[in-house]
């Protein structure tokens, strides 16, 4: 960590800005911050550091000083463009002070030189850091250093609409009990299959609507491969490909299709029709993630979410199966810039907006999940029915994606067998064999093959 003194301890002892070893500062910064998903009801991606900024600057005026930062916020809808954005702006000497990205970004933009460790300019043993889920830092973490900050938390949940359950014969009680049932393991992706097939041929979805997955590739599907005891990194930062539970992840879209609750060409539809059909009961079962439930309940016009939506961990499937979720933190991070006095002003934004009380803004606009101990307390937080719900039933389940350099190319392979199979181009075992081939070439000794 670099000879480092506390930003407020700093401007209560000159009347200069300073910090670091003595190094004297401007009073003027322009801070640029870009962040990717940062449309409609994710807009504290950005307004955060801005509000963040409001405070310093109060900060620093109840102690006599003059401090102006000037937060300039850059939005972008679209992955792709945003993560293009970053990389070109890094070559050409542009790149914003704060990027908002996934965590699996940190692996590669770490080793790029891309970024650098906030650790280097924050106290990581201070509050509101060290209040910070544990989990969430090693995921915001690269080889044992920590790189970036969570800027919220998620999961991804299972849902089913109730009243389809409630026309096949389920009690409301069951239908209570269903999410314990995933948990332990007595409620299966088997389960799932039967029950799509029986209120399909009830007439109470259309075919093809008893089993909705996402409509395009994500974190999501990875879910299926944990369902069948799968494992993406084994404790040595290893990846690894379970050939059982990925044969078994596959197996089951293509067991959907072929019992018709899940359409062969359902990938790639259109969002907004997803979005739409999932919340007013078109569809039995669905996954997605936490966020969409402010979808949900303002967009798409679902003004009774608990009374017509069951949602629980997604059920584990075949003998070795397990219920579980994907937690795939945003995270704030620092750019290698040559004013090494902007970063720090940076890393002092993005340490105010971890704070409880802004970040729970955040989590309750975007329907997200806190990223601490003392948001769960913070009245604001803990009165949304939503946030306490799904944290406690499903957090303290969830894992994350590997912040491993490989890992990208590992999904994209991965994705590419689903598709296969699903669509029927290949069958299960060809698409298997196929992705064990194409892993061995393209990862080598960097795959566990199991």
């Amino acid at each position: 960590m670099k000879n480092y003194k506390n930003l407020l301890a700093t401007l209560a002892t000159t009347t200069m800005l300073t910090m670091g070893a003595g190094v004297t500062l401007a009073q003027d910064y322009t801070i640029d911050v870009w962040s990717g998903g940062a449309s409609g009801n994710d807009i504290y991606r950005i307004d955060a550091i801005k509000l963040a900024a409001t405070l310093l600057e109060a900060q620093a005026d109840a102690l006599g000083e003059e401090l102006s930062i000037t937060v300039v916020g850059k939005p972008f809808e679209d992955w792709s463009a945003f993560k293009q954005a970053v990389t070109l702006g890094a070559e050409a000497g542009t790149a914003p002070h704060i990027v908002v990205s996934g965590h699996e970004d940190i692996a590669s933009w770490a080793q790029s030189g891309l970024i650098v460790p906030i650790e280097d300019y924050v106290d990581v043993d201070s509050w509101p850091i060290n209040d910070i889920y544990p989990n969430l830092l090693e995921i915001s973490s690269f080889e044992g250093t920590l790189h970036g900050l969570p800027q919220d938390a998620e999961s991804r949940p299972f849902f089913v609409w109730r009243e389809y359950l409630t026309a096949i014969g389920y009690s409301d009680a069951q239908i209570d009990a269903l999410p314990a049932d995933i948990r332990s393991g007595a409620y299966t992706l088997e389960n799932v299959l039967e029950d799509a097939k029986k209120i399909q041929d009830a007439g109470l979805v259309e075919p093809g609507y008893g089993f909705y997955p996402r409509a395009s590739n994500g974190p999501d599907y990875w879910q299926f491969y944990l369902s069948f005891g799968g494992e993406m990194e084994d404790g040595n930062g290893k990846l690894v490909f379970d050939k059982a539970a990925m044969t078994g992840f596959y197996q089951f879209f293509v067991d959907a299709v072929e019992l018709g609750v899940t359409k062969k060409n359902h990938l790639g539809m259109d969002w907004g029709q997803w979005y739409s059909e999932v919340a007013n009961g078109k569809a039995a079962f669905w996954h997605g993630g936490t966020w969409h439930y402010k979808r949900y309940t303002t967009k798409e016009g679902n003004d009774d979410f608990f009374g017509t939506i069951q949602f629980s961990l997604i059920p584990g499937g075949g003998e070795n199966g397990r219920a579980n979720t994907i937690t795939h933190p945003l995270v704030y991070l620092l750019t290698d810039q040559n004013d090494d006095d902007a970063t720090q002003i940076a890393a002092e934004l993005i340490k105010i907006a971890s704070g409880p009380q802004i970040n729970a803004v955040h989590a309750i606009k975007s329907a997200h999940l806190g990223i601490s101990q003392s948001e769960s307390t913070v009245d604001f937080y803990a009165g949304d029915r939503w946030t306490r719900d799904a944290t406690e039933r499903l957090l303290p389940y969830a894992s994350a994606m590997p912040n491993n350099v490989n890992f990208g190319q590992y999904w994209e392979i991965m994705f590419g067998g689903l598709e296969a199979s699903w669509t029927g181009s290949k069958s299960v075992a060809e698409a298997i064999a196929d992705v064990e081939t194409e892993l061995k070439v393209t990862l080598g000794d960097n795959i566990i093959m199991r």
